[in-house]
């Protein structure tokens, strides 16, 4: 298959890149697997906040309603399935491949997402995207101003320790995972965070901390901060430049969402230390809008 512009990836960002090629009349592909990030919270009935006239509704639906709308432009065409196998063709196209099916692209947008990787404690991983979370912004009001706690994965942790009170009654739990220093302590002291330096043996119920020594730190809501990787590896085929941030590598880009390989854009969480649904939709509108424009100028 030969088409102007492919995207990969089908979620908040690729559909926001994609309905700006689409409203510049150009022929546009979309590859997608179905695997949002936040597909763990769409099966739990959970809801997306922060985002402008979708606050409260399922990320589910919010992306369903965007597949939808999209899908009415003529020129717009929907692969499912994975792409890989990605490279540079001898004539500067972009060519992958999505099961047995070769495309080749003249630009191309990466908007892949990321995988995260919780921290090993036992029922922690069964309750991501319920009772256990990595943006406050995103998750932190709906807990009531109750008692939140910060599983630490590493010196990160300080962050969300210095930021939660404002949330909520917070506890870090070092769980071994890092020393606090007397500075530390006494900043996270002013904002009212507490430290638990117990190990953590498991969590229960809704959010119930279970320390080694046997008490029970009954908790409204929990923050951890997963350790991210990408979700495909296209980007790494094509040899796009990436960083090395706080949670994760992810794909260096320009002003325009431009990669370090001619032609080759992205957007949303795989290009952004980290993120959330409104800032996927804003990458993806940048990136569209930059591939567009990079035919002309």
């Amino acid at each position: 298959m030969q088409i102007d512009f492919a995207i990969i990836g089908g979620s908040f960002a690729g559909l926001s890149a994609a309905l700006q090629l689409a409203r510049a009349r150009r022929h546009v592909l979309v590859v997608d697997a179905g695997q949002r990030r936040n597909r763990c919270v769409d099966d739990a009935g959970q809801t997306s906040h922060g985002f402008m006239s979708q606050d409260g509704r399922a990320p589910a639906a919010i992306a369903a309603d965007g597949k939808a709308q999209l899908l009415r432009y003529p020129n717009v065409q929907w692969l499912d399935g994975l792409a890989d196998e990605a490279r540079i063709g001898a004539d500067g196209q972009l060519d992958f491949r999505v099961g047995d099916m070769a495309v080749s692209a003249g630009r191309l947008i990466l908007a892949t997402g990321v995988r995260d990787t919780l921290p090993p404690v036992p029922g922690l991983a069964e309750r991501w995207g319920r009772s256990v979370f990595h943006c406050p912004y995103c998750h932190g009001y709906e807990l009531d101003a109750g008692e939140i706690g910060i599983i630490a994965a590493g010196p990160l942790a300080q962050h969300h320790a210095h930021m939660l009170p404002d949330w909520g009654r917070t506890t870090l739990f070092l769980n071994g995972a890092y020393e606090s220093g007397d500075e530390e302590r006494a900043a996270l002291a002013r904002r009212g965070t507490r430290i638990e330096a117990t190990p953590v043996a498991r969590i229960e119920g809704e959010a119930d901390v279970v320390l080694a020594d046997g008490r029970v730190l009954r908790m409204n809501g929990l923050f951890t901060q997963p350790r991210t990787a990408m979700a495909s590896p296209v980007a790494e085929q094509l040899g796009c430049a990436m960083v090395d941030g706080p949670m994760g590598p992810f794909i260096q880009v320009g002003a325009t969402q431009e990669t370090s390989v001619p032609n080759v854009f992205a957007c949303g969480d795989a290009a952004r230390a980290a993120g959330n649904v409104a800032l996927a939709v804003g990458d993806g509108v940048m990136a569209g809008l930059g591939a567009h424009r990079s035919t002309m100028f």
